[in-house]
Formats: structure tokens, sequence, C-alpha cells
């Protein structure tokens, strides 16, 4: 709220400055000075105005940058994480020389050609050896920085490592459903006739794999092991957002995608290099897919392995549960088929003794 309160204050402020300009413009008009006077008069203030909003602009900048470093992402706690950090990094260190050096230029010369009815800017209408230096380095710079984002991203996205583990996460509104394969680590298959109310994954409880497959609350980590994300969606387009390890894919219905990464830091160490002994990796949806998009977050616990397996084995599959609804639909068809047959056997003995 601050913040806004502040864009409107600016605002207002650059409002009142212009109004002030344009009422010192027509009081002069109304003293009967010329035209090329007024216009003169009105580009030096405007010269200066220019200038003094270019230096409080970069200060601030500055400022910001510093005053609010607290609020900033961690380090990763992946690995491909430190890569994509450091293109951030490095993006920002050219991108931020080439803003600086155009904004003072663009100010400056606003500035200097501030007045004067006789000052004409020097007439530059070509230079080779100009235009080799801003299309060479450009691409070179970028050139290298889609190379290496290239890299980073076809990592992920690409097969995994031999015995990554798996886990299934699909986007509803307004929650994630996230499916865990249990001991044996394969996940059971999935087919759309299968879906019911009953079973709305559409897990083919046929398949042996499905047997030990659980939904979690919450997503649990191993760390230092990777792990496959398999992801989709029910309704509209979702975003499987892990800021703290620098990912974020796509969620699409009927079109599943998929990306692996390898956590290295666990939640306890997190909360002791950030001193914040409430912090949680989380999961979020960074698209906006309803009005209750904003509940679409998990908690994310990276853990040591034999934690891990601790909590896998304390899960309940969802088999069982199929398996005792099942027993009972058993049941009870069995308890009307009794009373049919009971009734049919009722019908036939009257029939007999009539």
């Amino acid at each position: 709220m601050t913040a806004i309160l502040g864009v409107v204050a600016l605002g207002l402020l650059m409002i009142i400055v212009f109004q002030i300009a344009k009422v010192g413009e027509l009081l002069s008009v109304v003293k009967g000075e010329k035209e090329g006077e007024v216009n003169n008069e009105t580009n030096r203030f405007m010269g200066v105005f220019s200038m003094a909003f270019m230096i409080i602009g970069l200060v601030a900048s500055v400022w910001s940058a510093i005053a609010y470093s607290d609020r900033y992402l961690p380090e990763a706690a992946s690995e491909h994480g430190v890569t994509l950090d450091f293109l951030f990094n490095v993006t920002l260190f050219f991108t931020g020389i080439v803003f600086i050096l155009t904004q003072i230029i663009l100010f400056y010369f606003v500035y200097k050609y501030r007045s004067g009815r006789n000052q004409r800017a020097y007439f530059f209408p070509h230079s080779n050896k100009l235009e080799m230096i801003w299309t060479v380095v450009p691409s070179i710079v970028l050139t290298v920085l889609i190379v290496l984002g290239l890299q980073a991203w076809l990592k992920v996205t690409g097969p995994a490592p031999e015995g990554t583990m798996v886990v299934e996460a699909t986007g509803q509104q307004f929650n994630w459903i996230i499916r865990y394969p249990g001991m044996d680590g394969e996940l059971g298959t999935r087919e759309f006739e299968e879906i019911s109310g009953t079973n709305e994954l559409g897990i083919v409880w046929a398949d042996g794999n499905s047997h030990d497959d659980f939904i979690a609350t919450e997503i649990h980590l191993p760390v230092n092991q990777p792990v496959m994300f398999k992801l989709g969606a029910k309704d509209v387009l979702h975003s499987f957002y892990l800021p703290h390890f620098r990912v974020k894919m796509d969620c699409v219905p009927g079109i599943p995608t998929q990306f692996w990464l390898t956590p290295t830091k666990t939640t306890a160490q997190m909360r002791q290099e950030t001193g914040n002994a409430e912090f949680d990796f989380e999961l979020a949806c960074a698209e906006l897919c309803g009005s209750a998009h904003w509940n679409m977050r998990k908690v994310v616990i990276v853990e040591e392995e034999a934690d891990y397996l601790k909590w896998v084995e304390e899960q309940n599959p969802l088999y069982d549960n199929v398996k005792a609804s099942l027993s009972e639909e058993e049941e009870s068809d069995q308890q009307d088929n009794s009373i049919e047959e009971q009734q049919a056997q009722q019908e036939e003995d009257l029939l007999t003794a009539l």
C-alpha cells in the first residue's frame, strides 16, 4: 500500500509541475512576450526539470534495490538454479549498464538543448564504426546468454538420470493433486475413461503399479536426489512454480509436460541460512487461473533420504480405500442378489401352491 501511495504521489507531483509550467507560459503570453521567448523559457524549465528527474530517478532506483534486498529470493536450492542465477546476474549487469548510460544521454541532451532559438544539434547522419559496435557487441552478449540459457533449459527438460524418482502434479481449480508412486517407484497408469466421482485422476486399478500410489497434501523431496515432476491440468491453464528451485512449467489440459531437478538444500538448512525458523519452500501457481488462484499453494519439504523414506512408509495408498469401497459394493450387490433370489423363490412357491 505504501508503494502504491508513493507512485500516486509522484504522479500527482508531475502533473502539478506540468500545470505550473503551463500557467507560466500562459502568463507570459498575457504579458505580451514574444512566442519565441515564451518557448525558450519553457524549454529552459523543462530541461532543468528533466535533469532533476533523471538524478532523482537513478538515485531512487539504486536505493530501492538496496532497501528491499532482504525481500529477494535466497540463493537457489537446486543444481540448475545456480546456473540460472548466474545468467540473471550477468543479464542484469549488461542491461543495467545500457539502461544507465542511455538514460543519462537522453536527459543530458534534453538539458543541453533546452533553450536558444539559434542553437542547433550537431548533425551526425552516419558512422559505420558506431553501427558495428552497437550491432556486434549486443549480438555477442545475447548469443552467449541464449546458448547458456538453452543448455540449462535442455538439461531440466531432457532425459533424467537413471533412478530418478517421479512425482505427478495435476492442477485444478483451485488445488494441486500430488501423486507419489509409493515404495515401488512406479506410478500406475491413467486413462480418462476411468475418471469417476471416486477416481478423479482416472487411475487404472488393474495396473499393479497403482496399488501403492498415494496422494500427498504436501510435497516431500529427498535432498541431493533427482526428481522428475510429471505435470498436467484438469480444467484450465495452470503453472507449476517452485521459486526457490528456479523452476516454472505450464500445466496444460490434454498436453503432458515435465521437468526434473535436484534439490541441494534441506528445509532445515534454509531456515538456518535465512534466520527464519518458519521458512518453507513452496509451490505456487504462476497463472491467473480464476478467482481463488491465490489458494493454489503447497508446502515443499526437502529432507534427508531416511526421513523421506519414513514419510513414504507412513502414507496410506489410495488402493486401500478403493478395495474397502469395492468390498462394500460387492457385499451390497450380494445382499441385493440374495433378496432377489428370495423373492423369486417365494413367487415360485406361490405359483406351485395355486
